[in-house]
């Protein structure tokens, strides 16, 4: 379930966050927000975003071609190795 939440930002902060979002693409402040939290909750945890972008990777081809099977199969594979 989502929640809602109201952030307070100054105008000047509002103003910078507005022309960042643009400049990255964002369609508007509430995702670049969102996209930064998720940076630093998730995925600055000791990755780098070489080995990020690989887990990514795996993680779409093995979606295609349905590599796997159950989540304890997968993790019997991986404690295999």
């Amino acid at each position: 379930m989502n929640q809602q939440i109201n952030l307070r930002l100054s105008n000047q902060m509002l103003t910078k966050t507005k022309l960042e979002a643009k400049k990255k693409g964002f369609a508007n402040v509430q995702e670049f927000i969102k996209e930064i939290l998720r940076q630093n909750l998730f995925e600055n945890q000791g990755l780098t975003k070489k080995e990020l972008n690989l887990i990514k990777t795996i993680y779409k081809i093995s979606e295609e071609k349905n590599l796997y099977g159950t989540e304890s199969e997968l993790f019997n594979k991986l404690n295999k190795k």
